[in-house]
C-alpha cells in the first residue's frame, strides 16, 4: 500500500520501504515516493508567489476552530470549501505549483451546500460534518473522481462502491474535496523513483523548499496538510508512506495498527502491513479523525481483531501530563552523525524528560535491519496477489499486474520516462501465497519482528519506542531517483504495530519529527504521550515555500 524510501543497495535494487538506512542490508525505503515531472516549470505571473502564499484566511485552523466557527455563523461549510478549493487552484495547481492534489470532487460545493442543510435544520453528523477532507488517490470513492494509483495505465477506474473509510467519512459528515497525488503504485513500482512522483500527476514538491522532495507515497497528503490546502488529509502506508510524508512536511502522522482501520477498497500492496491513517497539523486533529476511520470491517477481516480494543473518541487520551512516569526507550545505536539532526533528539530527550519521562537505551534496531529482504520478498508476493485480486474487480483497462507491465511498456515514454518498473516485474514473477518461499519470508519479517519488539518492551517496562522518523527532505532528483539517510519506520511496519510522528524541529529549514510507537492497539498510550511532546514543544511551524535550498 504505500510507503517510502530506500537506500539504494548494490545487491539489493529495490527501495527500501523502509527508508533510509534502517534496512541496512536489503533497502526497502524509497518506495513510496517518485519523482519529479513538473520540477522545472516556471511560476506564474498571475498567481501567488512564495511570499503571498504565507498568508491565507484559514491559515492552520484546526478542526475544532473549524466547528467553533461553523456553529457561530462566521463561516459556513460551503465558504469553507470554496476557500480551499481557491487555495488549491493559486499554489497547487497554478503558482508555486506544489502539485499535491491529482484531482478534485467536482460534488464538493453540493456536497457542502447538503451539510449546511443539514446543521441549518439541527441535525450534526459528527465531529466531521461540514469540515473539508482530502483523501489519497489509491482509495476507492464511488462518485466523479477516478482511483488510479497516480498510474496511466489506470486512467478511467471509477470505482462501484466507496472504500469502507470513505464511507466511513461521508457518515461522520466529512466533505471529501478531492484526492492528493502519491508516488505512483504506492512506490511499488521501481527502485529509482523519486518520491512524489506519478504518471498521471506529475512530482508533487515541499513546500519548505519547493526543489526538495515531498517523501511518499503519501506525498500530496503530507503537503496538502502542511500547506493549508485542507484541514486533515487520510494516507496508506505498507513502510513509512504515512510517516515520512508527515515528518519531512511538518505535520503529524498516525500508521495505526494493522487492524484498526478497513483496507475494504483500497489498491494493495501488503495485506500484512497495509493500512490507511490520518495526517494533520496537530494531535487532536490526527485523534479525532483516527476514531471517524476505525471500525469493523466484514470484508477485512483482520478489522475482527480490533474488537473492544478500538474507539470511535481517541481525544479522550490526550493528556498534558501523559509523559509522567513513562518509560520511553531509545536506540543506543547513534542515528547517523550529522550534528543538526543529533541534536534535534537530544532536545527532544531533554523535553521528554522535563514532563516526566523516564528515557532507556536500547539495542534493537540492528536485528530489525536484518528483516529487510524477508520483508521485500514478502511484499513482493502480496503486492501481486491483492493487485491482481483488485484489478480483476474494478473497473479499469488493465486487468491484471501483467496487464499493468504491459501499458507501461507500449506506452513507455510517457507512462516511464525518467525511471521503469523493476518492482512490478520482480513481484509479477512470484507465484502465490502457498509458496514456502513466501510462508518462510513471512515468518521470519512479521513474526520475528514482534518478537524483537515485543521482547525489548517487556525487558526494559517501556511504553513506547521513540527516535527520529526521518532526515530532511533530500533533493528532487528525477535522474538517478531519491536520496535519504535514516529512517525508522520499518520496526512498526513490519510488525503492524502502530505509530505516531510529530514534529520536532528544523534542519536546514526543513522540518524533521519525532516518533513514537509500541505494541498493538497502544494508539491510546501513544497518542497521550505525542500530545504532551507537542503541547510541550510546538514544533509546528508553517511552510514559507522557499524556491531553492540555496
Amino acid at each position: 500500500m504505500f510507503f517510502l524510501i530506500f537506500n539504494k543497495n548494490t545487491d539489493m535494487k529495490r527501495r527500501n520501504f523502509l527508508t533510509g538506512t534502517t534496512l541496512a542490508t536489503v533497502g526497502l525505503a524509497t518506495l513510496f515516493i517518485e519523482g519529479c515531472n513538473n520540477t522545472n516549470k516556471n511560476i506564474g505571473d498571475k498567481s501567488l508567489d512564495s511570499e503571498t502564499a504565507v498568508v491565507f484566511e484559514l491559515d492552520e485552523e484546526t478542526i475544532s476552530s473549524l466547528q467553533e466557527k461553523l456553529v457561530s455563523g462566521q463561516y459556513n461549510s460551503q465558504q469553507l470549501v470554496e476557500l480551499y478549493l481557491k487555495r488549491i487552484e493559486e499554489i497547487d495547481n497554478n503558482g508555486l505549483k506544489l502539485n499535491s492534489i491529482i484531482e478534485i470532487n467536482p460534488d464538493a460545493v453540493s456536497i457542502a451546500k447538503e451539510m449546511d442543510a443539514e446543521r441549518k435544520n439541527r441535525k450534526s453528523r459528527g465531529s466531521l460534518h461540514g469540515i473539508p477532507v482530502i483523501i489519497k488517490d489509491n482509495i476507492d470513492t464511488a462518485d466523479k473522481m477516478q482511483t488510479t494509483a497516480g498510474s496511466l495505465a489506470m486512467v478511467g477506474n471509477v470505482a462501484t462502491n466507496d472504500a469502507f473509510i470513505v464511507k466511513k467519512l461521508r457518515d461522520a459528515g466529512a466533505i471529501i474535496i478531492g484526492k492528493t497525488n502519491l508516488s505512483e503504485w504506492a512506490n511499488f513500482r521501481s527502485t529509482q523513483s523519486s518520491s512524489g512522483w506519478s504518471s498521471r500527476g506529475g512530482q508533487t514538491k515541499n513546500p519548505y523548499i519547493l526543489d526538495h522532495n515531498p517523501c511518499g507515497s503519501s506525498a500530496g497528503s503530507g503537503v496538502a496538510v502542511a500547506a493549508n490546502l485542507c484541514v486533515v488529509a487520510v494516507g496508506t502506508e505498507t513502510d513509512g508512506s504515512i510517516v515520512c510524508p508527515a515528518s519531512v512536511n511538518g505535520v503529524v502522522g498516525i500508521k495505526p495498527t494493522v487492524g484498526l482501520i478497513s483496507r475494504s477498497g483500497i489498491i494493495p500492496i501488503s495485506k500484512t502491513q497495509d493500512t490507511a491513517g490520518p495526517m494533520a497539523r496537530t494531535v487532536k486533529d490526527a485523534a479525532i479523525l483516527l476514531g471517524v476511520l476505525a471500525g469493523i470491517d466484514k470484508t477485512d477481516s483482520i478489522t475482527i481483531e480490533s474488537k473492544g480494543k478500538s474507539f470511535s473518541d481517541y481525544t479522550q487520551f490526550l493528556d498534558l501530563n501523559a509523559l509522567k512516569g513513562k518509560r520511553i526507550g531509545i536506540e543506543k545505536k547513534p542515528q547517523g552523525n550529522n550534528q543538526f539532526i543529533n541534536s534535534l533528539l537530544d532536545n527532544a530527550m531533554r523535553q521528554l524528560k522535563q514532563k516526566g519521562a523516564t528515557i532507556v537505551e536500547i539495542d534493537y534496531i540492528n536485528k530489525i535491519d536484518a528483516l529487510g529482504e524477508a520483508e521485500y520478498e514478502v511484499l513482493q508476493f502480496e503486492f501481486k496477489d491483492g493487485l491482481n485480486h483488485y484489478l480483476s474487480n474494478a473497473k479499469s483497462k488493465v486487468k491484471s499486474l501483467k496487464d499493468v507491465i504491459d501499458f507501461n511498456l507500449a506506452n513507455e515514454d510517457k507512462a516511464m520516462p525518467y525511471f521503469k518498473q523493476e518492482i512490478l516485474e520482480s513481484s509479477n514473477l512470484k507465484s502465490g501465497l502457498n509458496e514456502k518461499k513466501y510462508r518462510d519470508a513471512l515468518n521470519k519479517s512479521f513474526n520475528g519482528s514482534k518478537m524483537i519488539l515485543d521482547s525489548v518492551i517487556m525487558k526494559y517496562e517501556l511504553d513506547a519506542i521513540c527516535g527520529i522518523t526521518m532526515g530532511p527532505a533530500c533533493s528532487i532528483d528525477m535522474i538517478y531517483g531519491d536520496r535519504w539517510g535514516y529512517s525508522l519506520t520499518s520496526p512498526a511496519a513490519i510488525s503492524g504495530y502502530p505509530h505516531i510522528t510529530v514534529p520536532c524541529g528544523k534542519v536546514y529549514d526543513l522540518p524533521v519529527g519525532l516518533s513514537f510507537f509500541g505494541t498493538s492497539y497502544s494508539e491510546p498510550k501513544l497518542l497521550g504521550i505525542a500530545y504532551a511532546y507537542e503541547q510541550g514543544s510546538k514544533h509546528r511551524v508553517k511552510p514559507t515555500f522557499k524556491k531553492s535550498f540555496l
